[in-house]
């Protein structure tokens, strides 16, 4: 047990990074087609152009001019060693650049792939938005809106105003009758007769029953 115990720790437990004496080579499997792409860049560009016409002009010159033992390429041949370097440089500089257009075609097509799905996914956002917008506008539909609120608060005002001066004018009504009730008891308590009491003709106090 406590064997199985260190050797699952040992297994859990990450090995400490080791230092070599020689690093590890790891080559880097695009170097080559940067390097072609430089150097087809660099044969596009105005230097290169110049560089070649002066090499070119050089080569002619010395094997021209200079002396019959420093010539290293015959005039009378053709300059058959400029002709062959010539071709072969063509020969080489013609897959070099077909090497960068493909590179160059894999990006563009990396870029158009991103391009696109970016563009898909624009799309599938203006049309999120434009959904929201329209669900915005219909829910805004049933809110009440400033003027709704301010007609509806006029209308209630405008009861509540009515409903106060009837009551109001009830009250006054009712104010009004109770003093005529008054006044007409009062009149028919006047118009009743006055009855003298009976008294005794000899005493002439009143005659108890």
């Amino acid at each position: 047990m406590p064997e199985n115990n260190r050797l699952h720790r040992a297994l859990d437990t990450p090995m400490a990074a080791r230092a070599r004496l020689f690093p590890r080579m790891r080559p880097d499997p695009d170097a080559f087609g940067r390097a072609t792409e430089g150097f087809a860049r660099f044969m596009g560009t105005p230097q290169f152009l110049v560089y070649m016409t002066v090499f070119c002009a050089l080569w002619l010159v010395w094997n021209t001019v200079a002396p019959q033992d420093w010539r290293f390429d015959s005039a009378a041949l053709g300059f058959t060693a400029l002709t062959l370097m010539l071709s072969l440089q063509a020969s080489y500089a013609a897959p070099l650049l077909l090497l960068a257009q493909n590179r160059q075609d894999d990006r563009d097509k990396v870029s158009l792939t991103e391009d696109r799905k970016r563009s898909e996914r624009n799309l599938h956002d203006t049309e999120y938005l434009t959904r929201e917008l329209a669900a915005l506008r219909i829910a805004l539909r049933d809110v009440a809106t400033r003027d709704f609120v301010r007609s509806e608060l006029r209308s209630v005002l405008e009861e509540m105003v009515e409903s106060h001066d009837g009551e109001e004018i009830r009250l006054r009504r009712g104010a009004k009758k109770r003093p005529k009730k008054k006044e007409t008891l009062s009149e028919a308590t006047t118009q009743l007769p006055v009855v003298a009491p009976a008294t005794d003709e000899t005493s002439g106090e009143p005659q108890q029953k």
